[in-house]
């Protein structure tokens, strides 16, 4: 919701990270398996390969990119990327992944997903928002954080 409506306000192409995995990984989290880090190689290759295939205007993607590792190899296949990381409690993302239908990742994964998140380091393009303000509010923090190119 967030990266869609930040597309929206910057005018730029939305990539749902969730619509490149591999049907392989589709299965194993909808039965409820946790993705590891070789299953999260191609899908990574295939979110770089989106981020890579625009023009200098940019494209926005939701990716959950949790591990250090996993931006780092965004950021050696695609250059630049300004990640942003809407900061909620565990209770909170658990009331909202029991709230979403049709998706196929099972709110039963949350915990594997937090144990693998690393929050951005100091020395990364990154913006932590709120999550649970509003989306326009998030979105009005991002664009005022990002570089002047993209306002």
């Amino acid at each position: 919701t967030l990266a869609r409506a930040n597309a929206g306000a910057l005018q730029l192409r939305f990539v749902e990270g969730d619509e490149l995995h591999p049907d392989a990984n589709v299965m194993k989290m909808r039965s409820g398996r946790a993705l590891d880090d070789a299953d999260r190689a191609p899908w990574l290759d295939a979110v770089a390969a989106a981020l890579r295939a625009e023009d200098q205007q940019g494209v926005i993607a939701s990716c959950s990119a949790l591990k250090r590792r996993y931006r780092d190899q965004l950021r050696a296949a695609a250059g630049a990327i300004v990640f942003i990381l809407p900061v909620l409690p565990r209770e909170a993302l658990a009331k909202r992944l029991a709230a979403r239908r049709g998706h196929y990742m099972p709110p039963g994964l949350l915990d594997s997903q937090l144990a693998d998140l690393e929050l951005l380091g100091a020395d990364e393009a990154g913006i932590e928002t709120d999550g649970a303000a509003s989306v326009e509010s998030q979105v009005q923090v991002i664009r005022s954080r990002l570089p002047g190119w993209v306002r």
